[in-house]
């Protein structure tokens, strides 16, 4: 319990100050003038560097030992945050693009390492305490939380990152965010065992990639759930709402109060969501139903924004996509809690970064189509996009087994 504390607090502290980053970096470049596209292009490596580092950090995370990989991913941050700090307003574009860039690549691989140590504590945390069906109840409602929670923390960062930029300016927000996070380092270095959750790495790229089936479905599924997300959330919500004449901070706001929301809901997911004694019999049945339920709500969208209508089109969005997200975070919840269902225990943070490695090239997949379909459609284009890829993400939902293998099993 002390270790799955210690592990939430500094994830918290971490991703308050990413989701400051984002809107950051956002609203910054697009008050300079910045194209929907080139602002995508800002976070390109962002997701194309998490993919790569789920997937190291995950076999660096069972090598070194937990509590180093959450170390190193913190430590990433703060460089990441002073070496955009250093960027100069009287640089060219090319080069300003170029910096920011590669300070958002650092960031990306510093969130995915963060987020695989976390959540691969949880795992081994929940596994130490009780197994059968009330370790699974436990593990649910513990990720259920974490994740919930999490979100929660990233929306107020969302907020806290318009309110920054105003108040503090781009420079000065990023150094204030670096001097926070320095001290989550200190005290999460001082209280986390060393060598906690340190095991035998696999000695193959084909035994890292050998995943049970329910992880390789999974891991398809999520690319497909959190690109339909990020191809409106990135670029084409925030541009839609500005242009409908919403302030830097009204759009934060906004953002923020989405994803605390999601975050809440997140966190209640047990509730809503019927358990079983072996922890897929009826949850998996339930990924599936939401998955298609949230389907329709883009595609509702979508074609609201294509009709002739007097309804205000900002209003009638945002109330929209605060359903979406009761729905989204559901199926996030769920997906969450199955990735370590499906895990075994002894080398959980290589399923666990294989599974995030697919939710970075769902969100690069998302951030890429975002830039393009504002520049081509607006917001519109987005919806449409987000109902194609979760149609996609429901039917291979229908694939999940309902039961772990025997291997598995034994290993739990």
């Amino acid at each position: 319990m002390r270790n799955y504390a210690i592990v939430t607090a500094a994830y918290w502290g971490f991703t308050l100050t990413d989701g400051a980053l984002r809107m950051l970096v956002l609203l910054h470049f697009f008050h300079l003038g910045f194209s929907p596209f080139t602002l995508a292009f800002l976070f390109v490596l962002y997701e194309a560097a998490g993919i790569v580092a789920n997937l190291v950090g995950g076999w660096l995370a069972v090598r070194f030992g937990i509590s180093r990989m959450l170390m190193t991913g913190l430590g990433l941050q703060i460089a990441a945050f002073l070496f955009l700090s250093a960027l100069d307003p009287g640089w060219g574009m090319a080069l300003s693009v170029g910096w920011a860039v590669a300070a958002q690549g650092l960031a990306g691989i510093a969130k995915d390492l963060t987020k695989t140590a976390s959540k691969s504590a949880i795992k081994l945390t929940a596994a130490e305490i009780a197994d059968g069906s009330a370790g699974n109840s436990r593990l649910f409602r513990w990720v259920a939380w974490f994740t919930g929670s999490k979100n929660a923390m990233k929306g107020v960062g969302f907020f806290l990152g318009g309110a920054a930029l105003e108040v503090l300016g781009f420079r000065g927000a990023l150094v204030a965010m670096a001097a926070a996070l320095a001290l989550v380092l200190a005290g999460a270095a001082l209280s986390l065992p060393p060598l906690f959750g340190k095991a035998t790495p696999s000695r193959t790229a084909r035994e890292l990639f050998a995943k049970n089936r329910g992880v390789n479905l999974l891991a398809a599924a999520r690319i497909a759930l959190f690109g339909a997300r990020d191809v409106w959330f990135v670029v084409g919500l925030p541009v839609f709402l500005y242009g409908e004449g919403w302030s830097f901070a009204g759009v934060g706001l906004f953002l923020a109060s989405w994803t605390i929301g999601y975050g809440a809901v997140q966190a209640a997911a047990p509730v809503l969501v019927r358990r079983s004694e072996d922890g897929l019999r009826r949850e998996v049945p339930a990924a599936r139903a939401w998955a298609a339920a949230l389907a329709a709500i883009p595609a509702l969208l979508a074609a609201f924004l294509a009709a002739p209508t007097t309804l205000p089109p900002d209003i009638v969005v945002a109330a929209g996509l605060a359903l979406f997200g009761i729905a989204f975070a559901v199926n996030s919840s769920l997906h969450s809690y199955l990735i370590l269902a499906y895990a075994g225990s002894e080398k959980a943070a290589e399923d666990v970064g294989f599974y995030y490695a697919a939710n970075a090239a769902g969100r690069l997949l998302g951030t890429l189509a975002s830039g393009a379909l504002t520049a081509a459609g607006g917001l519109t284009a987005c919806l449409a996009g987000s109902a194609f890829l979760l149609v996609v993400a429901a039917a291979v939902a229908l694939l999940l087994p309902t039961a772990l293998p025997a291997r598995a099993a034994a290993a739990e």
